[in-house]
């Protein structure tokens, strides 16, 4: 039997003898990306949707077995994926991220594990009449915000009248495309041949507009980690590993072989193929197109409010003054809009009701937070008018006035000073509701301030330029509302 001391001795032995733990990112590799992006770079996978499946998936377990370690997918938005590896949220971001001069300037960038063709998508009926982007002229050409391809297409409205539509997702750019809403789409092949052999109704151009790379980013701190991850990569490239994965997804051709083999016979300048230059959109690049994206927030807000303001004063008047059958769908409607989330209505708009009516973009946008907020509107107005005196109601009536008369001269006035205050709040909400907008390609100024933040690298800087320009549109609204309130107040 053991003594204390003895045992206590043995224990500190044993302290001393075993390996120090090390922190839980030496056991780990964490690896971030976007499920929602969908095969086969990462996507949920359909029997167990806790895990997640895709080439990028298999080179992420690649490199972390190279290094030792166990991977754990870390969920994060596409265009969050480089912000977040540098502030240390995770080790490694993978996910169908393109290689740019302005990404190596910023991280520690890997060696291009995949090359890709920037290809143009158009209806069959088009496919002879727009080969390039030179043949669109001033037609609408969609594709993914803060990409190669809109970079692209930024480059050439620049040079011709082409009308750049940026999006959220690579799902709707192509629904559109054979919607009509669009006259091409300018989409990284994987995405494009995956679209067709979803949904079809177009046919991609056979020649490429642009040759791009899909890389693994790291922050700048962890370059050591990045030339690790490189020799891991150098190795499953020649052993045949990565073939295999991307053969295993359907993305693997002879231009994949040819490009694995001018990377393996010149490792060394294929990793430097991409020079580190400086960040590309300064301030003074971004401005102006920061000051329109402004002026389209503000038209459409004050399009939107004065429909709000006009069918909230029909809806509050309808619940008052209707019959029962009107006070009851007027209600239905109410309870619908304010229960369900602006962005759906925003989508059953702009893509559900489609095969009826094919609404453009602004006016769907306009159509959609207006009737979402005259249902609040109509609130105010309807708890406004109730609040007036029933003695006064009375006393109008006694003399003779009839209801619509009552409404104008004495109900209508007293109501509206009540609802000046909660009328201009909901005003300034609406402004900055309004950068929901974004997903049925409309460019307001959250989503030009996203792209600008994006291609810099920074949120500091076009944040608070972005905040700025909010409270120039909405502090004068606080300062009209104050004004009016102080006009007609009563003693």
């Amino acid at each position: 039997m053991r003594t204390p001391l003895l045992a206590a001795v043995l224990a500190l032995c044993a302290c001393q003898a075993a390996p120090v733990p090390t922190a839980r990112a030496s056991a780990e590799l964490r690896w971030g990306g976007d499920a929602e992006g969908g095969a086969p770079f990462v996507e949920a996978d359909a029997a167990d949707p806790s895990k997640v499946r895709g080439f990028d998936v298999e080179i992420a377990r690649m490199i972390a077995a190279g290094l030792g370690r166990q991977p754990r997918f870390l969920q994060v938005a596409w265009a969050s994926i480089e912000q977040s590896v540098e502030r240390g949220d995770f080790d490694v971001g993978l996910s169908g991220l393109e290689d740019r001069p302005e990404l190596r300037a910023r991280h520690a960038v890997s060696i291009p594990y995949y090359e890709f063709r920037e290809v143009l998508a158009v209806r069959p009926a088009d496919r002879e009449r727009f080969k390039t982007l030179a043949d669109l002229g001033a037609r609408r050409v969609g594709t993914l915000g803060s990409t190669q391809a809109y970079q692209i297409l930024l480059d050439e409205s620049a040079r011709s009248r082409l009308v750049p539509i940026s999006y959220d997702d690579d799902v709707h750019p192509y629904a559109d495309l054979v919607a009509g809403r669009l006259d091409a789409v300018l989409l990284d092949n994987i995405i494009a041949e995956r679209s067709l052999r979803r949904t079809g109704g177009f046919v991609i151009q056979d020649a490429p507009v642009a040759i791009g790379h899909y890389v693994a980013v790291f922050g700048q701190r962890d370059a050591a980690l990045r030339d690790s991850a490189n020799a891991i990569l150098l190795a499953r490239m020649r052993d045949g590993s990565l073939e295999k994965v991307f053969r295993s997804w359907n993305v693997w051709d002879d231009s994949q072989a040819r490009y694995f083999a001018r990377l393996l016979a010149d490792s060394s300048s294929s990793i430097a193929a991409v020079s580190n230059v400086a960040t590309r959109g300064s301030m003074a690049t971004y401005a102006p197109s920061l000051v329109r994206a402004a002026g389209i927030t503000l038209v459409l807000s004050l399009l939107a409010m004065s429909l709000a303001v006009s069918a909230g004063i029909l809806i509050a008047a309808g619940r008052i003054y209707g019959p029962w059958l009107v006070r009851g769908a007027l209600t239905v409607y109410v309870e619908v809009v304010r229960g369900t989330p602006v962005l759906l209505q925003l989508f059953v708009l702009y893509y559900g009701l489609s095969s009826v009516i094919r609404l453009p973009a602004f006016a769907a946008a306009v159509l959609g937070l207006g009737l979402n907020y005259a249902a609040y509107e109509s609130e105010i107005y309807r708890a406004a008018l109730e609040a007036i005196a029933k003695p006064q109601l009375e006393a109008a009536r006694t003399l003779g006035l009839s209801e619509l008369q009552i409404l104008r001269l004495v109900r209508g006035p007293q109501a509206f000073r009540l609802a000046v205050a909660p009328m201009t709040n909901d005003f300034v909400a609406l402004i900055k509701d309004s950068s929901l907008v974004s997903v049925i390609t409309v460019v307001e100024l959250t989503k030009q301030t996203a792209i600008y933040a994006t291609n810099v690298g920074s949120w500091v800087v076009p944040g608070m330029l972005c905040a700025a320009i909010y409270l120039a549109l909405s502090l004068p609204l606080a300062r009209v509302a104050r004004y009016l309130e102080r006009r007609w107040s009563v003693s």
